[in-house]
């Protein structure tokens, strides 16, 4: 689950950290006086999209201007301007796609005199299982361009699970060339940060640029937060946060029935129990030339209500050409696999190819159930011969 800036900011400044003061605007009326309560002069006026590269992104609607998502406007009646210019129109970025996102939120933040720009972030390092900070004085870059042509100006700084030290925050500011009241900032910051991570299950924290002013203390310029859906139960508070608008509207409906769906824009839509064998699936479907819809675990306990709306989920994919099915029952049985199958094309209607490959428990049954169901459904025995067959099916 992703949140917008203003939402990360205030978050983070509830644990102390550096941020601008900023007000929101849902409605261009308000903008003004969001404004006015701001202390000025100079004003940043932000797009609130779910999307990395606003500032360089642009608008589809020429009424918007051919400035980006991001822009400093130098009075208030400018600033209310700017976000009259990008409330209600679409920001394309090199995140977003061509379809871009419709702007519905706009945060005015208090500007900055900036002397240098920082990158600093968090995240779980799956090699070390530990969370990590990764900091580098290349602020305001890609961090992956940064690690691509100059990989000595990043460090990886993985945390011991028992807790954060000070030698661990010298390490960070040394390593981002603090000196003086940023020094000091920083080692504040790096503490409240790891604390922030660990207490609200963050997956991701990432601060680019983080400046050093020209006051010499440090700043949060822009916060991108990411927390583990898997902990939401305990976070009610983050949970309130979330903006659907921002969502797929497939992988909303997914997560209402506690399926793992992420939508992809390949032809193949992909049914599979267990992550590991979902992502074999999707790698086969690629490699006979192929692309998948979508990644789609069941999971291994799926009741047949629940394989039926993943398979309604995958049809209401405009883009799906062919769907392949391909269980291999252990605790998910493969006759309750056939029965949703079976269910859900009677009720939505099959339009388009669909290979099932079934193979482990009640395999015989579930087999039984498709053949005499009287449904145009293609067998294959195992996987390679059920990617091979639906990528034909579709290719027809």
């Amino acid at each position: 689950m992703n949140i917008h800036e203003y939402q990360a900011k205030d978050l983070l400044k509830s644990y102390g950290a550096p941020v601008a003061a900023g007000a929101i605007v849902l409605d261009a009326d308000d903008a003004a006086t969001a404004a006015q309560g701001l202390p000025g002069p100079l004003y940043v006026v932000k797009a609130q999209i779910h999307a990395g590269g606003r500032g360089k992104g642009h608008f589809k609607e020429a009424e918007a201007g051919e400035k980006g998502g991001v822009r400093l406007a130098k009075t208030v009646d400018d600033a209310a301007a700017q976000v009259k210019a990008m409330l209600g129109h679409t920001l394309v970025t090199k995140q977003t796609g061509d379809e871009g996102k419709v702007v519905g939120r706009v945060y005015i933040e208090d500007g900055a005199d900036i002397d240098r720009e920082l990158y600093l972030s968090l995240l779980v390092d799956r090699g070390t299982g530990k969370v990590a900070f990764i900091a580098s004085t290349e602020g305001g870059m890609d961090i992956e361009e940064v690690a691509a042509s100059t990989p000595e100006k990043i460090l990886t700084l993985p945390i011991d699970p028992a807790g954060m030290t000070a030698e661990d925050a010298i390490k960070l500011v040394e390593a981002l060339k603090l000196e003086g009241a940023a020094r000091e900032d920083g080692l504040k910051l790096m503490p409240i940060l790891y604390t922030a991570f660990v207490e609200k299950d963050m997956s991701m924290l990432e601060i680019n640029p983080l400046i050093v002013m020209t006051d010499g203390h440090l700043r949060v310029l822009d916060a991108k937060v990411g927390f583990d859906p898997n902990a939401s139960f305990r976070h009610p508070d983050i949970e309130q946060l979330r903006d659907e608008s921002e969502e797929d509207p497939l992988e909303r409906r997914a997560s209402e029935f506690d399926l793992s769906y992420i939508k992809l824009d390949g032809n193949i839509g992909c049914m599979v129990n267990g992550a590991g064998l979902a992502m074999a699936t999707m790698d086969i479907v690629k490699h006979y030339g192929a692309e998948p819809a979508n990644f789609l675990d069941v999971g291994g306990g799926a009741t047949k209500e629940k394989v039926t709306e993943a398979f309604k989920i995958i049809t209401s994919d405009p883009g799906v050409e062919g769907i392949l099915v391909n269980i291999f029952g252990g605790i998910m049985k493969c006759d309750v696999i056939a029965e949703g199958v079976i269910a859900a094309v009677k009720e939505t209607g099959l339009k388009v190819p669909l290979v099932v490959r079934l193979e482990g428990t009640n395999v015989d049954a579930g087999k039984k159930i498709i053949n005499e169901s009287g449904l145009d459904v293609i067998a294959a025995d195992d996987l390679d011969d059920a990617a091979k067959k639906i990528v034909a099916a579709v290719s027809k």
